[in-house]
């Protein structure tokens, strides 16, 4: 049997197995299809069906009554369960589309959940109080996987994926600064090339990141390969390597970046120093109404994402 031919023969089974189950309940035809709202013969036909496709007779039929058969009672036992999870299951769906009170499952970069994200977290739930959400935190590669595969609705990164079936749009954009050591020669400089800081001993994110991507062509743009001493997985990570001395990086201009006594931000001259962040999703798959409308609440973030 093929999918399409499986496919049809739930389709017509799920409803004969209610009918079934509303059948051995009763254990009265009439009071059955009364209940289920179909003329008894109907009904009769729908059960007499089922037990040819079976091959077993599933009721006695004693008099006006019916009552199971030993066949009947186990398929009873099971029928019954599975609709009463499949009952369970399809209230679930219902309750993650409902507009007013469905589920997001949001995906996003770390340096993006100290601010960012929650600002507009906390923006849209004001007129949206009861939508739920699931938040994925991780790696650009990590993150943009969770997407691909149904895993998350909708994804905050940068850079911007390229590539077919997925929508990106811009939100924002962030300077990247050279983070040094506080006594570094660097230091108290206003701006510099990247090219200046060739010989130094990079630290940045492991390779998947967004961060790391976009350093290492920021490097490449200025001529040279970074010589990458260590990797950490978060910014804060990297800062405090960098304030403990053991090398330079490359990080987004943050607030907690500008008031840490161990490090300071240069800003870079040359190349143009910055990353693109947006959302993104999936370009064919249908977006429940509550996706839906945080998808346009959050697309009214451009160029406000970040400040």
């Amino acid at each position: 049997m093929n999918d399409e031919d499986m496919a049809a023969g739930l389709d017509a089974l799920v409803p004969r197995l209610r009918q079934f189950v509303a059948v051995a309940r009763e254990e009265h035809l009439t009071r059955a299809a009364e209940q289920l709202g179909v003329p008894q013969p109907t009904l009769s036909r729908s059960i007499a069906r089922l037990e040819a496709e079976l091959g077993v007779p599933l009721f006695s039929r004693p008099g006006r009554s019916v009552k199971l058969t030993r066949h009947g009672r186990l398929l009873f036992e099971y029928s019954e369960r599975t609709l009463t999870t499949l009952a369970a299951q399809l209230r679930l769906l219902a309750e993650e589309t409902d507009p007013a009170r469905g589920r997001v499952a949001l995906a996003f970069l770390h340096t993006l959940g100290t601010d960012a994200v929650p600002r507009m977290l906390r923006d849209f739930r004001a007129t949206h109080p009861a939508v739920r959400f699931v938040l994925v935190q991780g790696s650009a590669d990590m993150l943009l996987a969770r997407l691909r595969a149904g895993e998350a609705d909708l994804c905050l990164t940068a850079p911007l994926p390229d590539e077919p079936g997925i929508v990106t749009r811009k939100l924002d954009s962030q300077r990247i600064d050279l983070v040094v050591p506080a006594g570094h020669r660097l230091a108290r400089r206003r701006g510099v090339r990247l090219a200046e800081a060739a010989a130094e001993e990079f630290i940045g994110m492991p390779p998947g990141h967004g961060l790391r991507t976009i350093s290492d062509e920021l490097c490449r743009a200025a001529g040279f390969e970074p010589r990458i001493a260590f990797e950490g997985e978060e910014t804060a990570t990297c800062r405090g390597l960098v304030g403990a001395g053991l090398g330079v990086a490359l990080l987004p201009a943050l607030a907690a970046i500008d008031a840490d006594p161990e490090v300071a931000a240069v800003r870079i001259t040359a190349p143009r120093a910055a990353r693109t962040v947006g959302l993104a999703w999936v370009a064919d798959r249908p977006l429940p109404a509550p996706v839906a409308a945080f998808r346009d609440f959050a697309l009214t973030y451009r160029d406000r994402l970040l400040h």
